[in-house]
């Protein structure tokens, strides 16, 4: 029956250490944004085909003005 007693006591303690270090997780912002950055790498590609096709469509604009200057 002490073992009984025993055992509660540490897994008490043990529970104890764990919900600590939760809160000290959450403290430290560990579990601020879990979110986004699974989910970044899935869009990185599209966000710089969609930037370089900016990046065409302006300086074909700046052609397009620079050769009717020249006219």
């Amino acid at each position: 029956m002490s073992v009984i007693y025993l055992l509660i006591t540490i897994s008490i303690f043990v529970a104890i250490a764990f919900l600590i270090a939760f809160f000290m997780a959450v403290k430290s912002g560990q579990y601020d944004d879990d979110y986004t950055p699974s989910v970044r790498m899935l869009f990185d590609d599209e966000t710089a085909r969609t930037q370089s096709r900016n990046h065409k469509a302006k300086s074909v604009n700046q052609n397009t003005t620079t050769n009717s200057e020249k006219e």
